[in-house]
C-alpha cells in the first residue's frame, strides 16, 4: 500500500520564505553598464552616455586619433529600513568602461564635455582631412 500524505500548500509557499533571497527590484549587485549613443554630422560627433549614480569627478575621456575611451567610476549604495530595523542594504562599487573608435580623428582641442542629471554629452568635432601630397623627385 502506498502511503499518503497531506500537505498544506500555503506551508509549501511559506516554507524558507525568510532564507531565500527575494528580489525588490533592480539588482544592486549586478554589472553596471553605459548606454552610449553616437550621432555623426559632417563637421563633428555627438555622443551620450547615460551614466546614472555617477558624480561628475569620477568621469575620465580620453581621446586618441579616432579612438574615444569613457571610464566612471559607480558607488551605488541602498538601504530599506523599518523604523530602526535594516531590512536590507545593498552596496556596489566597480567600474564601468566604453572605448569605440569613429570614422575620422577627433581634434582634441575644440572637443567639449558636460554631465547633466546622469548624461554625459561629449562634443567631438572632426579634425580637418589632411590633404595628400605629391612629392617631386629631382
Amino acid at each position: 500500500m502506498s502511503n499518503i500524505t497531506r500537505r498544506d500548500p500555503l506551508e509549501d509557499f511559506f516554507r524558507g520564505f525568510f532564507v531565500r533571497p527575494v528580489e525588490f527590484g533592480g539588482n544592486a549587485t549586478e554589472a553596471p553598464q553605459m548606454r552610449v549613443d553616437v550621432k555623426e554630422s559632417p563637421e563633428s560627433y555627438a555622443v551620450h552616455a547615460e551614466l546614472p549614480g555617477v558624480t561628475k569627478d569620477d568621469i575620465h575621456v580620453s581621446i586618441d586619433g579616432p579612438v574615444v575611451s569613457i571610464t566612471a567610476e559607480r558607488k551605488q549604495q541602498s538601504e530599506q529600513k523599518d523604523g530602526e530595523r535594516v531590512l536590507r542594504t545593498e552596496r556596489y562599487y566597480g567600474k564601468v568602461s566604453r572605448s569605440f573608435q569613429l570614422g575620422q580623428d577627433v581634434d582634441e582641442a575644440r572637443a567639449g564635455a558636460k554631465f547633466v542629471d546622469g548624461v554625459l554629452e561629449l562634443t567631438l568635432p572632426k579634425k580637418a582631412a589632411v590633404q595628400a601630397r605629391r612629392l617631386t623627385i629631382e
